[in-house]
């Protein structure tokens, strides 16, 4: 028997800052550039009950660990349940099983904060935030723990939950956090823009980015959805945080080269390249960039290592027994 740690929502809850998340996932991202293996999700659809079973993983070898996110939406529940299985990378051991929900938006905001940081003016202080759920929260805190913001508009299309978020921003943040009335008074003049919706259509006219932005687009990662237009992704250099979901789910992408306005050499090149230094970042100051955000096993895993190393610190957790195949294996 192997003893494996459980580790609810609540015990990770609150465990790590933004900056830690964001720290351990740009070293997941430099282990990915140097040929650690990830692979982008999976899908599968069940048609009644209406529900989605989605998987994806990868292996850091040098953190390591390895695993990944399994996790229902839908079915009967209606309702999203993530399990984050946490394994050994020398071993193959099972070190944890995280209930992942509570940590989602601030490993996912923190791939968001990883490019930022690769890829954003170093001056960048003013960001565009559409979207006003909890993965809009992640994101916006990583990257305040990587950019020194002054000033937050906030777009979405119910006023009342812009306002509140902002209400609720303004105060955890040392920027400025407003809500406004329209994407494009977000957008125009803004050096971060950030994409957290289940838009199906663009949502805002990439004409309106400034010479200089850059552009995370986080919600969206299905064939025939996108929240960035053909304009903007024809007028950035492109970086998706796997090369293969470029052409596989991400809409905004795919929609581009169905215009023709691009082809697939259009992708300059992974995340994990540019955290390496395998490829270049930004180049100058007039440059806009845009990171494609799916979802990978990276920032999970990345974040999951993380958060049972503190765990375990703390005594936190409950302790489970997995047999190895060696010995339940038996066919008896």
């Amino acid at each position: 028997m192997t003893d494996t740690l459980f580790l609810t929502s609540d015990e990770v809850s609150g465990l790590a800052t933004p900056a830690e998340y964001v720290e351990a996932v740009r070293e997941g991202y430099r282990q990915r550039g140097e040929g650690a293996p990830a692979e982008p999700r999976t899908k599968l659809f069940n048609r009644e009950p209406p529900g989605m079973l989605t998987t994806y993983s990868s292996v850091l070898p040098e953190t390591g660990a390895m695993g990944g996110y399994m996790y229902s939406a839908g079915f009967g529940a209606e309702d999203a349940w993530f399990m984050t299985p946490l394994f050994d990378a020398e071993s193959g051991e099972p070190l944890a099983l995280l209930d992942g929900a509570s940590m989602n938006p601030f490993k996912t905001g923190a791939a968001g904060g990883v490019a930022v940081d690769a890829l954003a003016r170093e001056d960048a202080s003013t960001v565009a935030l559409i979207g006003s759920g909890a993965q809009a929260r992640g994101q916006l805190r990583a990257i305040a723990a990587v950019r020194d913001l002054e000033t937050v508009w906030v777009y979405s299309p119910t006023k009342e939950s812009r306002e509140q978020f902002a209400g609720e921003m303004d105060r955890v943040l040392d920027a400025s956090v407003a809500a406004v009335a329209s994407s494009a008074a977000a957008v125009e003049g803004a050096d971060i823009v950030v994409t957290a919706t289940t838009a199906s259509d663009p949502v805002f006219d990439g004409d309106l980015l400034e010479p200089g932005t850059h552009v995370t687009a986080m919600g969206q990662y299905h064939p025939d959805k996108r929240e960035l237009d053909a304009t903007t992704i024809e007028r950035a250099t492109y970086v998706p945080d796997l090369r293969e979901r470029a052409t596989m789910d991400a809409g905004s992408f795919l929609a581009a080269m169905d215009a023709g306005v691009v082809d697939e050499d259009h992708i300059h090149a992974e995340l994990g390249e540019v955290v390496a230094g395998v490829a270049s970042g930004r180049e100058d100051d007039e440059e806009i960039t845009v990171f494609d955000s799916g979802g990978t096993g990276i920032e999970t895993v990345a974040s999951a290592y993380m958060l049972y190393e503190k765990a375990r610190e703390e005594g936190l957790g409950t302790t489970i027994d997995f047999a190895p195949a060696s010995e339940a294996l038996t066919g008896e």
